[in-house]
């Protein structure tokens, strides 16, 4: 049986596709059957990060509306064939997506897949509620600030209140917290929220923190997952989420300042 899991957040910007495509290959380079599909009609940036937007033919929305078959919609990464990519539609809007239609994708999919990671938009709109409502657990993305926590608090409350799973009353969605762009020496100064603050304000237990770095960017420039460079700390953090995620203990990483040893001090590394 399938797990589908939301990538969610309340604010846009907050490094959710990038956790949605790290979370995905790090589980597929785990042995497991992963398919991540991209909810944010309109505005695709999935297979973007993911480096196959120019294997794009078919989408989410032509598979929905019966356009297309999943076989032609789906897209095996280049690097991993245990990994495969559903991407949205660049010129529909958000009202292409049904909640039977997304319901049958999923039963589908889940015939042939492991894990099922859905990119959400961001906000509480139609796209962000479908790819939520069919979640068994959610990882709630945020960055250290105010505004986004707050918002994130938002996205909690449609967790445990407007999903398959409480609407059934089989329980509810499954919450882990991913912290995003963390600067520990940004929080000694009072600039940022701490992990604990974070944490106080939301309840919800943390999968992961994943410290502010340019290789997230340079590598969602150059189509290329950050977990798949080891050599930086960001990717280390999403390989350490996604061993977390499926059971394994690992402490966490990139907490606190790092103290400069006294040859660093001597020759200014």
């Amino acid at each position: 049986m399938a797990k589908i899991i939301v990538v969610t957040s309340g604010k846009g910007g907050v490094g959710k596709t990038t956790t949605s495509a790290s979370f995905a290959t790090g589980l597929a380079a785990r042995g497991k059957r992963t398919v991540v599909i991209d909810f944010d009609v309109g505005l695709r940036n999935l297979d973007l990060i993911m480096g196959c937007e120019r294997r794009v033919v078919f989408d989410f929305v032509n598979v929905i509306q019966g356009e297309a078959n999943l076989r032609q919609a789906l897209i095996k990464d280049k690097q991993n064939d245990k990994l495969c990519i559903l991407a949205a539609s660049q010129t529909r809007d958000k009202d292409a997506l049904s909640q039977d239609g997304v319901e049958r994708v999923l039963n589908e999919l889940a015939k042939d897949f492991d894990y099922i990671v859905c990119d959400s938009p961001a906000g509480i709109e139609r796209g962000a509620h479908l790819a939520m409502y069919f979640a068994d657990e959610a990882l709630v993305v945020t960055n250290p600030e105010v505004s986004s926590v707050r918002d994130s608090d938002r996205v909690l409350g449609l967790l445990a209140s407007k999903t398959r799973l409480t609407e059934l009353g089989n329980g509810r969605v499954k919450e882990h917290l991913v912290l995003t762009r963390y600067n520990p020496q940004r929080v000694e100064k009072g600039e940022m929220l701490s992990v604990q603050d974070v944490q106080d304000i939301l309840a919800v237990p943390l999968l992961g923190v994943i410290p502010e770095s340019q290789s997230v960017l340079t590598s969602s420039n150059s189509g290329s997952p950050v977990i798949l460079d080891q050599t930086n700390d960001a990717g280390v953090a999403y390989d350490d989420l996604v061993a977390r995620f499926l059971g394994e203990d690992r402490p966490h990483r990139f907490l606190d300042v790092q103290k400069k040893g006294f040859l660093s001090k001597l020759f200014g590394g």
